[in-house]
């Protein structure tokens, strides 16, 4: 099957887990990335190994016509946040990925609120790219249970490792499993985080407030101290009864900053004063 790829790091592993079963890439769409939350150097780098054309730019009608003349059979597409033109015209198929068991989990980003819900399972799905983003046909669909503890990035990685093995394995029958597509029913949507989500509230439960460090990992919490405001990548916390207000700054050495919670302490052991976009503008 010759196909093209549209997407960033975040799910090359679908680009990966067809071209293993034989599939062969004619070419990378792709996008900007900042560096620090998205990325796109590995998959651009094996797109340029591979001597495929890469497009940074949106994909328009013209491109999904100038693929199908070149024979191009399918339109995989794995992180890629731009709207796709009508395809059917020009490709037997197109496909998407998405980090959430269809059709629960709809939207943009939905590994942060599946952490900060305290789901007991999660998932990793591909479908029919539809009119619509995440609404169409499931062609593949994996599950797997979440630990109490999970983090962000484990989070990712299991869903990164769960993309390559559904490609693997709708890559080796196809036409068979594009035949046997079933159309989603009910399921629900999960906006875009916010910073109010990423903030950290100490009058909160010390557990409620361990699971937002873990749902946002690197991306970084927001912790309101005094007048300003930290952003917070790594936290730790335990439960103690004591009669102190809420977001007091209890102790501090070096950099781990211990702040009261509502029955109990946080440590702040990783922070910065600026976000990680910040960090990097002030370096350019």
């Amino acid at each position: 099957m010759r196909f093209a790829f549209a997407g960033i790091d975040f799910l090359a592993d679908a680009f990966d887990g067809f071209v293993a079963a034989g599939w062969r890439p004619m070419m990378l769409f792709t996008r900007p990335c900042d560096g620090l939350h998205d990325f796109n150097e590995r998959i651009v780098a094996e797109a340029a190994t591979r001597k495929l054309p890469i497009q940074m730019s949106r994909i328009t009608p013209g491109d999904l016509a100038a693929l199908g003349q070149a024979g191009c059979e399918c339109l995989v597409v794995a992180g890629y946040p731009w709207r796709i033109p009508p395809w059917r015209e020009h490709l037997r198929y197109a496909l998407n990925f998405h980090p959430s068991p269809l059709p629960e989990g709809r939207g943009p980003y939905p590994l942060y609120r599946a952490i900060l819900d305290g789901r007991a399972d999660w998932g990793m799905s591909a479908h029919v790219l539809d009119d619509a983003y995440d609404t169409g046909a499931m062609l593949g669909r994996e599950r797997f249970a979440l630990s109490p503890l999970e983090t962000h990035e484990t989070l990712l990685a299991r869903c990164q490792m769960a993309t390559r093995r559904i490609a693997r394995g709708l890559a080796a029958n196809f036409p068979a499993a594009w035949a046997a597509a079933e159309p989603q029913v009910g399921g629900s949507y999960y906006p875009r985080a916010s910073d109010a989500d990423r903030t950290l509230d100490f009058r909160l439960p010390v557990e409620m407030l361990m699971r937002r460090v873990r749902a946002f990992g690197v991306v970084e919490t927001l912790a309101p101290l005094g007048p300003g405001t930290i952003h917070v990548a790594q936290a730790h916390g335990w439960e103690e009864a004591h009669d102190l207000a809420p977001g007091t700054v209890v102790h501090q050495y070096r950099r781990v900053i211990t702040v009261a919670a509502k029955d109990g302490y946080v440590a702040i052991t990783r922070w910065s004063p600026v976000s990680l976009d910040a960090a990097r503008n002030l370096g350019r």
